[in-house]
């Protein structure tokens, strides 16, 4: 029977390296990959994020440094965390000139901004004494802060302004607020900010996986944000996220995080017509480290097939922090 064994050998397409290259369905490539980056105010030198082996707080010096080596490595862009050292409840230092994720991305976009996309996360909780992603505003019945919506709004679009004027390329709204992609496209249009790109974090999802992240920038959070990130249960809500997102103006749309949301991912790629991005993120990372330093599993193989599965899956592109390092495996393999 024509279809079946033995005339049809499935094998025949993994007989050897050079066929199994040929009927590849899947590539990974460096410039699919973006390397999120870490800078802290008031430090003179790199500060290693125990979490997180071989992720680094940065200094404006160190920032520098690691912005050239992923440019070099290919990598298509890196994303800036602010780590301030100073905090309020309206996250005054997030749109401050002279705050330190505006700082950096200045300094970062004269040192490789015509070789790989600059990128800023548009986020309040790295700059709130509360740790929330936005204004807070009454608290509920039960006396829990809720973040005000609207009022975060008017707080996203002054972040936008100043990191576009910064120099940021491409704006990573990661909030979850209602509206905030029309609010942000708006404004920066208004201001002849015309070409910044907009990435909407559209199906961000309350993960147990960002823990190390927490560490990172030192989050001052307590409590959760269930409020505004997505249930993890609720596959169709994300999609129905990022069509929303499409429709206000997003020129890409993420997927956050990557491994636990796979089948996210695949339904929003069939769903949007733009570009669908996916985040790795730190839980995952700090998993695979922890894994590999204990010697239960293959290391660089263990990295290389979980960013294969992201692209498999629908990602056009992927931020992990094995970013500048995969691509140089790549390139080795």
């Amino acid at each position: 029977m024509t279809g079946s064994f033995p005339d049809a050998r499935l094998r025949r397409l993994r007989q050897s390296p050079a066929v199994r290259n040929l009927a590849r369905e899947t590539d990974l490539l460096p410039r699919q990959l973006v390397q999120p980056l870490f800078v802290r105010e008031g430090i003179s030198e790199p500060t290693p994020i125990g979490s997180m082996p071989g992720v680094l707080q940065h200094s404006l010096d160190s920032l520098r440094r690691a912005s050239v080596d992923a440019a070099a490595a290919g990598v298509g862009g890196i994303m800036l965390f602010g780590v301030p050292a100073v905090r309020d409840a309206q996250g005054s230092g997030a749109d401050d000139p002279q705050g330190i994720l505006n700082l950096a991305t200045a300094a970062v976009a004269s040192e490789v901004g015509t070789a790989l996309v600059v990128q800023t996360d548009l986020c309040l909780d790295e700059f709130t004494d509360h740790g929330h992603c936005g204004v807070l505003g009454a608290p509920d019945a039960s006396g829990t802060p809720t973040v005000d919506n609207d009022a975060t709004l008017e707080r996203y679009v002054a972040m936008a302004l100043a990191q576009a004027e910064a120099g940021s390329q491409l704006l990573g709204l990661s909030g979850m607020m209602d509206g905030q992609v029309a609010a942000v496209r708006h404004a920066l249009d208004a201001a002849g900010h015309t070409q910044t790109l907009l990435l909407a974090y559209a199906a961000k999802y309350a993960s147990a996986f960002y823990g190390p992240f927490r560490e990172a920038v030192d989050s001052q959070l307590s409590g959760d944000r269930r409020t505004y990130q997505l249930d993890p249960a609720n596959r169709r809500e994300g999609v129905r996220e990022a069509l929303f997102d499409e429709a206000e103006g997003a020129d890409i749309v993420m997927v956050k995080p990557a491994m636990s949301f796979l089948d996210v991912l695949r339904e929003v790629r069939d769903a949007v017509s733009i570009p669908v991005w996916a985040y790795q993120v730190s839980g995952e990372y700090a998993m695979i480290e922890a894994a590999a330093a204990n010697g239960w599993i293959d290391r660089r193989g263990a990295v290389l097939e979980s960013l294969l599965s992201i692209r498999r899956a629908g990602a056009d592109a992927v931020l992990t922090y094995w970013a500048t390092e995969a691509a140089g495996l790549l390139r080795d393999r």
